[in-house]
């Protein structure tokens, strides 16, 4: 056997420090970049976002505002319904064509044309598509043979300063449409309480 070589000092020394792994600097870094600690992140934000993000939906209805100074305005020459309804704290008083509807919505008279439910705190807004209903039918049967009839589609709605939003909404859902969706007064206007 060949006698075997010693290293030198400076071989093994050369030798060690190639063989121990070094740090690399970080613009050395050829590998990947690790993004899960990134991603980890955005994940819980957008969890937490979705959490606690309340949302609502609007729906917006077309409405008049009372109109000032209706002196100059001309009466129309065709037969209108002239609907009015105000809305009060004991239910609803209807007026059609210049005359307060009574009681059950059959006839003319004094009185609440719908009351409140029977418990005597939710408003009859089912009661009031049924009076509403009955009034043009009876009111589109009574002039539809006239050559210039149009059925009507306005309503005034007249609310009390106390009247909660809700109560004004309910009765503006009550009157614009019936139950299988035929239109009955969809253009509503408001009115000024007296």
């Amino acid at each position: 056997m060949a006698a075997e070589e010693k290293l030198s000092a400076a071989q093994r020394g050369k030798i060690r420090r190639l063989s121990q792994p070094r740090e690399l600097a970080p613009d050395e870094e050829g590998g990947e970049l690790n993004i899960v600690p990134f991603l980890d992140i955005i994940t819980n934000v957008l969890m937490f976002v979705l959490a606690t993000v309340t949302v609502t939906f609007m729906a917006t209805i077309d409405t008049f505002p009372p109109k000032a100074g209706t002196s100059s305005v001309r009466p129309p020459t065709t037969p209108t319904l002239g609907l009015t309804i105000l809305v009060v704290n004991d239910g609803f008083s209807v007026k059609a064509r210049g005359g307060n509807v009574a009681p059950g919505c059959n006839e003319t008279g004094p009185g609440l044309a719908v009351a409140k439910m029977p418990d005597g705190k939710e408003y009859n807004f089912e009661g009031l598509k049924k009076c509403v209903v009955g009034l043009k039918t009876a009111f589109e049967a009574q002039n539809s043979g006239a050559a210039d009839f149009v059925p009507e589609t306005s309503v005034t709605i007249t609310a009390n300063n106390n009247i909660p939003y809700q109560a004004v909404i309910g009765t503006m859902d009550a009157v614009r449409k019936t139950e299988d969706g035929k239109e009955l007064f969809p253009d509503v206007n408001f009115g000024l309480a007296r």
